[in-house]
């Protein structure tokens, strides 16, 4: 690109083709993609290394709940033949190393610009290009810019009085110590019940002197089937790959085996919970533990069938923790499905270990953390560590972190803010032209198989950007009638479900975020549908979108 087709106030930036933002499972391939096109392509990451939410989250026992031959590139052959997971289910240590195994059999790392982090991106209508700005006051200007920033990257930090006086040891789940941290002889503190720290939990009960597990809400969470793949199973796996692959595109998570959203897909092929007699219910929960509380066609639908199923999901969950006042304080209080089903290792089994107490925040809140410990309503607990699980801003919070301006210099943190989180397909926001991104507001996103759902929009990403280029355009930017038919679309579809329902505050629809707008903007019918409908707008000549 000449100097004269550069933005105005762009003077000295490096350009490129595209910038793409992030090097985690998205920007690798998007990067590999685009340059299979021609293009000259620069990714910008903030850390030192490959790996994305695989590289930060390193806490102990974290690990992924889709099967590791799915949770892999599609789109090599050689790269699904080359690599031998260990796992069914991969551990974040095992991934890591895949990832940069893939950057290394690519060569991508040339093109990857590490310790880089953006601040600062503006769009400018004369020259149509983008200017983006480093923290370091690098800048680089292209025509397309595409955020690979991850919809689970930008961590919530806890708002806790007290917090800087801890004299202890702080630790944060989303950025643990590559090196690890020795946990033994420690009195340690999990702050969170998510995903993470169920998943912490157990490992860090058989390393702390004692553990103390702040629960401000019970999750569901289901047992885990990951184990280490048998002598010869995944050559026969391996074996199997195309079969394997296209049965993934029918699937409506992009996962054809084991998945932790099974349960959830599957549900309406189980018996009715309101018909079945206490008996029957009584031998589910005998016969299959908690789950047996919750693989009923009913629970979802039926707020008399959910009320039910939290109530025999307590009754399951009584019969594996010892302490009744425990085990009441464990079962979840908000209906099954409204947030993403967790899976654990001995999750519950581990609150009957002499060396853990849960320390249920609904009976007596956090005051404050001293130089020592934590202080609750109820009481002081002296600590030598703290492990914060505290969750994400989703879906946006990578972006809004930005300082991302569209046309009229719209500032995009103050769009969402307003209007809540919504964009096109997931894929574009009206009023910032050739700013795509991945798994945005509106897609699949979370509730698929990430990296099915990524594969996907990269590739059609990678399109769109190719018939912009070869049709003689400079510009494609989504309409804001068809973004807003497209979000009245979701709406309409959850409405009255177990996602939107009062009690439901979720991170799919942005109710842990302190005055973040509530609304659930995931695409609910599945990927297939989801792949058929981008599919179709495409060949429709891009329909909702302007190509000028």
């Amino acid at each position: 690109m000449a100097a004269r087709d550069r933005p105005r106030g762009s003077a000295g930036a490096e350009p490129y083709d595209a910038v793409v933002v992030g090097a985690g499972f998205s920007g690798l391939y998007l990067l590999h993609k685009l340059r299979g096109l021609g293009l000259r392509v620069r990714v910008l990451e903030a850390a030192d290394q490959v790996g994305g939410t695989w590289l930060f989250n390193r806490y102990p026992g974290a690990r992924c709940d889709i099967e590791s031959i799915e949770y892999s590139y599609s789109f090599s052959a050689e790269l699904e033949q080359e690599w031998n997971w260990t796992e069914l289910l991969p551990g974040q240590r095992e991934i890591e190393a895949y990832l940069n195994f893939v950057a290394d059999r690519l060569d991508l790392r040339r093109d990857i610009q590490f310790e880089t982090r953006v601040v600062a991106m503006t769009f400018d209508e004369d020259e149509a290009s983008w200017l983006v700005e480093t923290e370091a006051g690098e800048r680089f200007v292209a025509p397309f810019v595409v955020a690979a920033t991850g919809i689970l990257s930008a961590p919530l930090a806890p708002d806790i009085p007290g917090l800087d006086t801890f004299a202890g040891t702080t630790l944060f789940s989303n950025r643990y110590p590559r090196e690890g941290f020795d946990l033994t002889g420690k009195r340690v503190a999990i702050v969170g019940t998510g995903s993470t720290g169920v998943q912490a939990v157990p490992v860090v009960a058989e390393q702390a002197d004692h553990l103390y597990v702040f629960q401000r809400s019970a999750a569901y969470t289901l047992p885990s089937p990951a184990r280490s793949y048998e002598p010869g199973e995944l050559a026969g796996l391996k074996a199997r790959y195309d079969e394997i692959r296209a049965a993934q595109l029918t699937a409506h998570v992009g996962a054809a085996r084991l998945s932790a959203f099974s349960v959830l897909v599957n549900m309406r092929e189980f018996p009715s919970l309101l018909a079945a007699s206490r008996e029957e219910q009584l031998r589910a929960i005998e016969e299959r533990g908690v789950t047996g509380a919750l693989y009923w066609s009913d629970v979802m639908f039926d707020p008399e069938a959910g009320k039910l199923a939290t109530a025999l999901y307590g009754e399951a969950v009584a019969r594996i923790v010892r302490d009744p006042e425990t085990a009441a304080s464990l079962t979840p209080t908000y209906p099954f499905g409204c947030k993403r089903p967790i899976i654990d290792q001995g999750y519950y089994e581990t609150f009957n270990r002499e060396n853990v107490t849960l320390v249920d925040l609904r009976k007596g809140a956090i005051q404050e953390i001293t130089p020592t410990g934590i202080r609750t309503e109820r009481g002081f607990y002296e600590l030598d560590v703290i492990l914060f699980a505290t969750g994400f801003d989703a879906l946006t919070g990578a972006l809004t972190r930005i300082d991302v301006r569209g046309r009229g210099g719209a500032l995009l943190r103050d769009f969402w803010s307003t209007e809540g989180a919504i964009s096109y397909l997931g894929l574009q926001v009206a009023g910032f032209p050739n700013l795509f991104t991945i798994q945005g507001p509106g897609s699949p996103s979370a509730a698929s198989n990430f990296v099915a759902a990524m594969e996907h929009h990269v590739e059609w990403i990678a399109d769109a950007i190719s018939a912009v280029r070869a049709g003689g355009h400079r510009t494609m930017e989504a309409l804001p009638s068809a973004q807003a038919e497209w979000i009245d679309g979701i709406t309409s579809l959850v409405a009255g479900s177990v996602v939107v329902h009062p009690d439901c505050n979720s991170w799919y629809n942005g109710a842990n975020v302190p005055g973040k707008k509530r609304m659930y903007t995931t695409y609910p019918l599945g990927l297939p549908e989801y792949r058929r409908r981008c599919g179709e707008i495409a060949a429709d000549g891009y329909a909702g979108f302007k190509l000028s």
